[in-house]
């Protein structure tokens, strides 16, 4: 049979985009794969069911996850929704894990392989899957429309009858990809722009767009084209530059963020109470803290004269576009894996290991490890829940040879509580495992309702390995 790709309705408060387009869905189909999508999943985004042409339409969260091998997210999957995912398959979505530990520990309980969309390598090869640079697209285009909105002054320069209007003066901080397209939009509107950013190889690029680099002296280049945190030496420093050309904005647009870490405070309280009477601030980094210390996520206020704007989610302001080009990004990232209706995952291809996520019942990105204070292989009480049936038992030693057991939980796939349960009918040794014939794993597996899992997991195949190496 071919895999199954189950695309989920988004729940999120706010969330309008769909993780699958029509277009993409055809593009699935051509690759062997069957599609389940939740019935009105896209209809937010401007595709009503009836355009999934290729794809069955079903009723429930339930129904679309029945016997799916991936599924698809925008948001990242709430616990209820993980506990319907079937065990031992393939998520893909963004997950923030540095704010979901417990999603986390659910998806490692569960044994689900995960690939984090935010932690997809900033690598050439890569570009075509980058959704948190498609989404920041969106965003740093819609930031730049909400300061235009709430600006006290039109953005172009105007000659009129009743004399001539002088264009607006509008700052941008941070010059990645959102702040980028926030210079292109904020120029096409005729201001007058200009930008901030603490990376050297920022300098050609605003400027191509017509814009103006603000020079502080300070370089804080970091991994993967992102911008490091700053010493505090550094932070007086660029305040000290960037305060001068706020106080002459009409306008900012604030989109610095490191992935992962809360948001850089970059514009003070005394910086906002130095600004023009009826400026505006639109914080982008309003999900992860803010780049001024008054934004609150959220909400539009007004402090000092000054109108601080803490938008969320933007990209789900543009959902039909947004869904596009997240959908292109989830494609090219199963381009690489799924062919003729099958799922073969290389995960030693630099793509797959830099955002995968969870994998066998363990934390597999190291920093996410770190970050949440998980251990490689002791985070989890067990891979999944443990639910005896009503079948015959099935028994094998009544106790270790030699009276000490080995370590079963060498075996990826199993935990201390699973190890436990494989000790209660009588199954101690590597060897035991290796030794499971068909029959075996049909009884076991029926008693401990696993569902496949001891092929899915290939503890046959591991036992042998270990037992070789021994």
């Amino acid at each position: 049979m071919p895999i199954k790709i189950a695309v989920l309705k988004e729940i999120a408060e706010g969330e309008r985009r769909v993780a699958i387009d029509p277009s993409v869905a055809e593009r699935l189909d051509k690759l062997g794969a069957s599609i389940s999508i939740q019935t009105q999943a896209g209809t937010a985004s401007g595709f009503p069911d009836e355009k999934y042409e290729k794809a069955q339409i079903a009723a429930s969260v339930k129904d679309t996850l029945q016997n799916a091998d991936i599924t698809l997210k925008v948001q990242p999957p709430t616990l209820e929704e993980v506990d319907e995912i079937p065990d031992g398959t393939l998520l893909i979505s963004f997950i923030q894990a540095h704010s979901n530990k417990a999603l986390v520990e659910r998806l490692v309980n569960k044994n689900i392989t995960t690939l984090a969309m935010e932690l997809v390598p900033r690598i050439t090869r890569a570009q075509a899957m980058d959704a948190l640079s498609s989404q920041a697209t969106v965003a740093g285009y819609k930031a730049t429309l909400i300061a235009a909105q709430l600006a006290p002054k039109l953005f172009p320069m105007l000659t009129t009858a009743a004399g001539t209007l002088r264009p607006a003066k509008v700052v941008i901080i941070g010059a990645g990809v959102a702040g980028l397209q926030a210079i292109a939009t904020a120029r096409r509107l005729g201001a007058q722009v200009e930008a901030y950013d603490i990376r050297p190889d920022a300098k050609e690029q605003v400027e191509s767009l017509g814009a103006k680099l603000i020079d502080t002296g300070v370089n804080a280049a970091g991994e993967g084209g992102y911008a490091r945190e700053l010493t505090g030496e550094e932070k007086q420093q660029q305040a000290e530059a960037l305060a001068k050309h706020l106080t002459k904005a009409d306008a900012v647009v604030s989109t610095a963020a490191i992935p992962g870490r809360p948001a850089p405070k970059i514009i003070t309280q005394s910086m906002v109470e130095a600004m023009p009477a009826s400026s505006v601030i639109v914080d982008l980094a309003a999900e992860t803290g803010g780049n001024c210390e008054l934004t609150q996520p959220g909400k539009t206020i007004e402090y000092s004269g000054v109108i601080i704007s803490g938008p969320l989610n933007l990209a789900s302001q543009a959902p039909l576009h947004a869904s596009e080009m997240y959908a292109k990004n989830l494609l090219n990232l199963l381009s690489l894996f799924v062919a003729d209706g099958e799922m073969n995952m290389d995960l030693e291809d630099a793509v797959i290991d830099g955002c995968l996520l969870t994998h066998q019942g363990h934390v597999h990105h190291e920093p996410t490890r770190t970050l949440l204070g998980m251990s490689p292989s002791a985070e989890k009480e067990d891979t999944a829940p443990v639910e005896e049936t009503n079948a015959d038992r099935p028994m094998f030693l009544a106790q270790p040879e030699n009276g000490e057991a080995d370590d079963l939980k060498t075996i990826n796939g199993i935990g201390p509580v699973l190890e436990e349960k494989l000790h209660e009918l009588g199954i101690f040794h590597f060897k035991q495992i290796a030794e499971f014939t068909d029959e075996d794993i049909a009884r076991i597996d029926q008693f401990l309702n696993f569902k496949g899992r001891i092929q899915r997991e290939e503890w046959v195949s591991q036992a042998k390995k270990i037992v070789g190496d021994e």
